[in-house]
C-alpha cells in the first residue's frame, strides 16, 4: 500500500489522546507499529502503560474510530501490548518535561492554573457538593479542570463523581488522575488506599506528605483550574496548603445559621494568615423554595436554617482583611443536589435546571469570568540588597 496512506493513518493516530494523560498516543510513544497489507487491512500495535489499564477499551474504540475512515483502509486489527520498564521510564521523562521530581507545578510563579480551595469552618455544610459541582460547571465552559480531594479523613469526592471503586494508573512513580465522563480529572486519598473501607489514621507529617503527593506526584497536565476540597476547620491540611500554595484562592462555604457562620469566619481568617486571598463566600442550604408556591409560578423562600449567615461572614471578612469578600452564591436546599451526590451523578449534570444547579452554574460563571487579584498575595519576590 502506498506511503501516503500510511502517513494519513499516522495523522489519524495523532488525533487519539490517551484518556488518562490527555496527550496524543503518538507523542507518548504508545504506537509500537503500523502495517497495512495489499487489501487495505491495517495492523496496529499500541502499548499500554500498564497491563491492567482501566481504559483500554476506550483506547481500542478511539483508535479504531480514528483509522477506519482513512481512504484505502478496509479494516483495523488492533493489538494491545504493554510498555517495558525502560519505555515507561521514557514516558515518565516525557511527562515530567525535565522537571525535578516532587516539584509542585501550581506553586511556581509562572503557573497559569487558577487554584480554588473550598474551605469551611465545620463539617456538614455541603463543601464537597460545592466542590464537585463547581468543577463540573467550570468544565462545562470549556476549561480543563482537576479536583483534589484533600479531605484526607472524610474523602467523599470519588463517590460523588461515581468513580469510588476506580484506581489510578501509575507510570513508574508518577500517578495518573482518574478521568471522568465530563473531562474533569480527580485524585483522592481514597483512590490510593488498598481497600475502600480502610480507615486513614494519620497525623500531621503524614497529612502534609499526602497533600504534596497529590500535588506533585500526580500528572495533571495543563489545567485551567484546580479545585481542592479541604477538610473542615483550621488544622494541618489548611496550614500545609498555605505553605505549598500561598497563591491559592479560598472560597468559604457556610450555612445560614449563626453557629455555622461563626466558625466559617475562622476558616477564612486561617487562609488570610497563610497569605491566601479569600475571594468569596458560598451560602449553602440557603433556603427552601416553597414547592406549593413554585407550582403556582410564585417565589417563596422558607428559611429553615435562618438567614443572613453568608452575608455576615462576607461582611466580617471584608472588614477584617480590608478588601471586598462578596457572597458568590446562595445555594438552596434541593433534593436533586442530595440525590446526585448519593448516586454519583452531580446535579449540575443530572438536573441542570434544578434550583441548586442554577445557583452553582452561576458560581462557576462568576469565577471563570474573573481575573486574578494580587491584593494580599505573596508574589515570591525577595529583596537581595539595600539601597
Amino acid at each position: 500500500m502506498s506511503s501516503p496512506v500510511l502517513e494519513q493513518i499516522q495523522a489519524a493516530l495523532a488525533t487519539v489522546n490517551d484518556p488518562e494523560i490527555k496527550r496524543p498516543i503518538t507523542e507518548l510513544g504508545m504506537v509500537d507499529s503500523v502495517e497495512i497489507d495489499d487489501t487495505g487491512k491495517v495492523a496496529i500495535k499500541v502499548l499500554l502503560t500498564v497491563a491492567g489499564c482501566p481504559l483500554k477499551d476506550t483506547i481500542t474504540r478511539d483508535v479504531t474510530n480514528a483509522v477506519s475512515p482513512v481512504a484505502g483502509v478496509t479494516g483495523v486489527d488492533l493489538e494491545l501490548g504493554v510498555m517495558t520498564a525502560e519505555q515507561r521510564a521514557g514516558l515518565k521523562e516525557v511527562l515530567a518535561g525535565g522537571q525535578a521530581q516532587r516539584e509542585i507545578p501550581f506553586g511556581k510563579p509562572d503557573s497559569l492554573t487558577k487554584v480554588y480551595a473550598i474551605a469551611s469552618g465545620k463539617g456538614g455544610v455541603g463543601k464537597s457538593s460545592v466542590t464537585v459541582n463547581l468543577a463540573l460547571g467550570l468544565a462545562a465552559q470549556g476549561l480543563k479542570v482537576g479536583v483534589i480531594d484533600a479531605d484526607i479523613y472524610g474523602h467523599s469526592i470519588p463517590a460523588m463523581f461515581g468513580i469510588a471503586d476506580t484506581r489510578p494508573t501509575q507510570v513508574e512513580d508518577l500517578i495518573m488522575p482518574v478521568p471522568t465522563a465530563s473531562g474533569v480529572s480527580v485524585i483522592s486519598i481514597g483512590m490510593l488506599k488498598p481497600r475502600r473501607d480502610q480507615v486513614v489514621a494519620w497525623r500531621g507529617p503524614m497529612l502534609d506528605r499526602a497533600l504534596v503527593q497529590m500535588l506533585a506526584d500526580v500528572y495533571w497536565g495543563d489545567l485551567d483550574a484546580l479545585v481542592l476540597d479541604l477538610p473542615p476547620g483550621t488544622g494541618d491540611v489548611a496550614i500545609s496548603l498555605g505553605q505549598h500554595l500561598p497563591s491559592a484562592e479560598v472560597i468559604v462555604v457556610t450555612t445560614p445559621q449563626e453557629a455555622a457562620a461563626e466558625v466559617a469566619e475562622r476558616a477564612g481568617t486561617m487562609a488570610s494568615m497563610m497569605h491566601q486571598r479569600v475571594i468569596g463566600v458560598v451560602e449553602n442550604m440557603s433556603y427552601l423554595p416553597c414547592p406549593h408556591c413554585t407550582a403556582e409560578g410564585k417565589e417563596h423562600r422558607i428559611d429553615l436554617f435562618g438567614s443572613g449567615g453568608g452575608a455576615r461572614v462576607a461582611e466580617t471578612l471584608s472588614a477584617r482583611f480590608g478588601y471586598d469578600v462578596p457572597v458568590l452564591a446562595e445555594v438552596p436546599l434541593d433534593i436533586s443536589l442530595r440525590e446526585g451526590g448519593d448516586v454519583g451523578k452531580p446535579v449540575i449534570e443530572s438536573d441542570p435546571t434544578a434550583p441548586a444547579a442554577v445557583a452553582l452554574t452561576g458560581l462557576a460563571t462568576k469565577l471563570s469570568g474573573r481575573g486574578r487579584n494580587l491584593v494580599g498575595l505573596q508574589l515570591g519576590l525577595t529583596p537581595t540588597s539595600k539601597f
